[in-house]
C-alpha cells in the first residue's frame, strides 16, 4: 500500500507557500500606502447613510497572519469604509473613516470644496452646528455626522491623519433632492364621461415617501365622497408612483390637481373636461382657449385678398400694355 507521507508533505509545502504569498502581498500594499501610492486592502464599497451610526466592522484584520507577521508602525486606512455615501435632504448623513495603528496621531475631517477643517479628534472646528464627530472608546471608526443634510453638502470629504506627510482617505457624499412629476403636465384634456387617470412619479428618493396626498383646486381629494368612482393606488420603491383615477369625468372635475408627497415639493397639472369641444381646434394655455375662426369667415377673407391683388395688378401695368387685346405701335 503506497505511503501517504509524500501527499502530506506536498500539502504542507503548499500551505506554507500560500502563507508566504499573503504576507508579501500585505507588506507590499502597506509600503505603497506609506509612500502615498494608492493601494487596495480589499474592495471599495458604496453605502447608504440611513443606518450607519454604529461603527463599521473593519475589513482588515491586522493581527498576526499565522502568528508571524510584523505590523506596520504607521496608521493604515481600512477600505471597509464606503467611499460613496448617499443621503436624502433633511436626513442625517454619516461618513465613516476606519484607521488602524493610530497611536498618538489625530484624525481630522476636511471639506474639500473650501478646504474647511470641520473636526479634529473629537472637537468641532466650525460654526455650523450640523457637524459633529462620533467616536467611541476603543473603536477605530471616526464618524462625521452631518445633521439635516442639504444638496449643497454634496462633494468630497477627506479623513486626514496627522502624519508627515499627511495621509488622507476621501469619501464622496451625494445628497439627493427627490423630484415629483405628474405625467402629461402641465395640461391634460379628457372628454366628458371618460376616465381621468393621473400618475405622479417620485424619483431620486433613497427612501419611499411616507404618504402621497392628492388635491383638487386646493382641497384634499375625498376618495369616499358621494360622487363615487374615485380611487388611488400607490407603488413604493426606489421610484414611487401614485395614480389617481376619476371615472365618468364631469365638468366640475375640471381644475388644478396637486400631487403632494411627504419628502419633496408638490407637482401640478391642470385638467380640462371637454363638453363637446374639439381639442385639435383649440390652442390652450393653462385653460384659456382661443377658438379657431369659422370656415366661412376664412373664405371671405381669401376672396377679398384676391380682389385687392387684381386691383393692384391693373394699376401697376403700363398704359396700353396688354389692354383691350392691343397696344401702341
Amino acid at each position: 500500500m503506497p505511503s501517504s507521507a509524500p501527499l502530506l508533505h506536498h500539502s504542507q509545502v503548499l500551505r506554507q507557500q500560500q502563507q508566504t504569498e499573503r504576507k508579501q502581498e500585505f507588506l507590499q500594499r502597506s509600503r505603497r500606502l506609506a509612500r502615498g501610492i494608492p493601494g487596495h486592502f480589499g474592495m471599495n464599497l458604496s453605502g447608504n447613510s440611513s443606518s450607519p451610526v454604529e461603527p463599521i466592522k473593519p475589513l482588515l484584520d491586522l493581527g498576526d497572519v499565522e502568528g508571524s507577521l510584523t505590523l506596520p508602525a504607521y496608521p493604515v486606512f481600512d477600505e471597509a469604509t464606503p467611499t460613496n455615501v448617499t443621503a436624502m435632504t433633511g436626513n442625517a448623513a454619516y461618513l465613516h473613516c476606519l484607521v488602524h495603528n493610530l497611536g498618538n496621531k489625530s484624525v481630522s475631517w476636511i471639506r474639500q470644496r473650501d478646504i474647511h477643517i470641520l473636526t479634529v479628534g473629537r472637537y468641532t472646528y466650525t460654526t455650523d452646528q450640523r457637524y459633529e464627530v462620533i467616536h467611541s472608546q476603543g473603536s477605530k471608526d471616526w464618524i462625521l455626522k452631518i445633521k439635516y443634510a442639504q444638496v449643497r453638502d454634496s462633494g468630497n470629504y477627506e479623513c486626514q491623519v496627522s502624519t508627515k506627510p499627511v495621509r488622507s482617505y476621501t469619501v464622496h457624499l451625494h445628497v439627493f433632492a427627490p423630484l415629483a412629476e405628474i405625467i402629461g403636465a402641465p395640461d391634460m384634456h379628457v372628454d366628458k364621461g371618460s376616465t381621468i387617470n393621473l400618475t405622479c412619479v417620485i424619483a431620486h428618493s433613497p427612501e419611499p415617501p411616507a404618504y402621497i396626498f392628492w388635491y383638487h383646486n386646493g382641497q384634499v381629494v375625498n376618495y369616499e365622497s358621494p360622487r363615487g368612482g374615485v380611487t388611488v393606488t400607490i407603488e413604493r420603491g426606489n421610484t414611487s408612483r401614485s395614480s389617481l383615477m376619476i371615472q365618468e369625468a364631469k365638468p366640475p372635475d375640471t381644475g388644478n390637481y396637486t400631487c403632494a408627497p411627504s419628502n419633496t415639493a408638490p407637482a401640478f397639472i391642470h385638467v380640462h373636461v371637454l363638453n363637446g369641444e374639439t381639442p385639435a381646434a383649440m390652442q390652450t394655455n393653462r385653460g384659456v382657449a382661443i377658438a379657431a375662426p369659422p370656415l366661412g369667415h376664412a373664405l371671405l377673407t381669401c376672396l377679398l385678398m384676391g380682389v385687392h391683388l387684381v386691383f393692384l395688378v391693373e394699376n401697376l401695368l403700363l398704359p396700353g400694355t396688354f389692354r383691350g387685346g392691343g397696344g401702341r405701335t
